[in-house]
């Protein structure tokens, strides 16, 4: 490949050389990479880290779902939980603590090793999870709800902080949305083992309480296996040699460039974190989507009950709407990556969702299959583009430390999204749920309004940048200019 071959596919990946007056963010002279050692390198990466981190998340979320099983096999009739509110504060306590505590952890994980923090956060959630088969009260229930949101909250964002050190960002969208399908195999898996243990009860161990204890002892067995398996900073890892290791950092050179970095947190930095409208755009437009997705999946197997399906029969209905969520994820990701495009899939999947939600408000009179075939609707959209939102975001930052804050923050607000979907679906309003699906489809395009805006202004940034409107940045003291990140006038973003 000749250099002037290699800028090409710089541009390519939306990562391209100066315009004029502008240093180049590139910033490298090395040699042209060998495409087919590139690619050896690729495949050796997604061996290594998208299985166990794929295992990792499905756990953290079936263990983080799974009351939502529990609930419709004698929980709620043992713990009182049809009193008031007291299933929707149940959900509640898990995303009060989980929020509050996404940035500090994504802080923590930038200067120690993933795979000992993310086993360790592993097994202490699992632990938590088996002991709330135990429980005998309400109140002991909320408490370890609180507990387990602790322990959970780094890992979504410790998961893409970490692997977004290793991808280009046009190779990110479909690796993400597959290790999202974690969350459709929990959620089908979570149906499939609550039916399994449906008749598993003893005098004083009810079916509801096996759930939580199979699944708690298997997530720590699990964290204990991934301790050892889990990838570290590139820096660190132990699965590349030194040759690879260059090879990983010359990829990512040419994809968003050695100027491009933001390895320093000082006064400047902070100021172009906090400032930057990406993030907290982004931000809004995850909690917006993400509405669907966590209410409906707190709540699916209570509202396939209420279509007159028995118990067991309501948690195995559960799994042919998770597969099709699945199959919508993998081909948007693909289309996705494939274009260079995320805001016209995020529009398309929150259309989809908005079909399905208007079939269920006007459910009134229509028949089971009617109302079946909306749920898969608004599933199918909802999971599409909630890995999307998140690949955007990191697709158009640079630098550790802004990858770093941008990936918590985004989930941290974000899943505000689940104290939101906790408390829309009211008992009193089954089967309808008018204010659930009401609710849930208005924050759906409140998320597609912050996505337009966030779309249209990297647009016009990018215009400005092309136009050298941007290159007195560079006559800016060294220490700053080399820790611009993606402010440097020579990043181009993504739309």
């Amino acid at each position: 490949m000749t250099s002037s071959e290699e800028k090409q596919h710089a541009d390519e990946a939306v990562a391209s050389d100066s315009p004029p007056k502008s240093s180049s963010c590139s910033g490298t002279s090395d040699a042209p990479i060998d495409p087919k050692a590139e690619r050896k390198l690729v495949r050796k990466l997604d061996l290594i880290i998208f299985p166990v981190f794929f295992v990792i998340y499905m756990m953290a979320f079936l263990d983080r779902i799974n009351i939502s099983n529990a609930s419709i096999q004698g929980m709620t009739t043992e713990l009182h939980l049809d009193e008031g509110s007291r299933f929707n504060v149940a959900l509640f306590a898990y995303y009060s603590s989980y929020v509050l505590f996404e940035v500090p952890s994504n802080m923590v994980i930038k200067r120690v090793r993933p795979s000992l923090y993310l086993s360790s956060l592993m097994f202490c959630w699992g632990i938590i999870n088996m002991c709330m088969g135990f429980v005998h009260s309400y109140a002991a229930l909320v408490a370890l709800r609180v507990l387990l949101g602790i322990f959970e909250a780094g890992v979504l964002p410790g998961i893409v902080y970490v692997t977004s050190m290793y991808y280009k960002r046009h190779e990110y969208q479909k690796r993400m949305s597959f290790f999202f399908c974690s969350t459709v195999v929990a959620g089908a898996f979570g149906g499939l083992l609550a039916y399994a243990i449906a008749n598993l009860s003893t005098p004083t161990m009810g079916p509801w309480r096996w759930i939580f204890i199979i699944e708690g002892a298997i997530t720590s067995f699990l964290a204990i296996i991934a301790s050892f398996v889990i990838i570290d900073w590139p820096e660190q890892t132990r699965y590349l040699n030194a040759e690879e290791k260059e090879l990983l950092r010359r990829r990512m050179v040419a994809d968003v460039g050695d100027l491009c970095r933001m390895d320093t947190l000082n006064k400047f930095a902070m100021t172009r974190i906090l400032c930057d409208y990406k993030i907290w755009l982004a931000a809004l437009v995850y909690m917006g989507v993400s509405v669907a997705g966590l209410s409906g999946t707190f709540f699916l197997p209570t509202i396939l009950k209420e279509f007159q399906w028995e118990a067991e029969e309501a948690q195995v209905r559960t799994i042919p709407v998770y597969v099709v969520a699945a199959g919508t994820m993998i081909l948007g990701a693909w289309a996705s990556d494939r274009l260079k495009h995320r805001f016209g899939f995020i529009l398309g999947g929150a259309s989809l969702s908005t079909i399905g939600y208007a079939m269920l408000l006007a459910q009134e009179g229509k028949s089971r299959d009617y109302k079946f075939a909306g749920v898969f609707l608004v599933f199918g959209g909802a999971y599409m583009i909630t890995p999307m939102c998140l690949a955007w975001l990191q697709n158009n930052l640079s630098g550790h430390w802004k990858r770093s804050f941008g990936a918590s923050a985004q989930v941290m607000i974000g899943n505000l999204a689940g104290i939101i979907g906790a408390f829309i679906f009211i008992k009193g309003e089954a089967p309808l749920y008018k204010t659930g699906y009401g609710v849930a489809v208005g924050m759906m395009w409140f998320g597609v309004i912050c996505a337009t805006t966030m779309a249209g202004l990297m647009w016009r940034e990018n215009r400005k940048r092309e136009r050298g409107e941007r290159d007195d940045r560079l006559n800016l003291p060294d220490e700053d200019k080399n820790n611009m990140g993606d402010w440097h006038p020579s990043f181009r973003f993504t739309l």
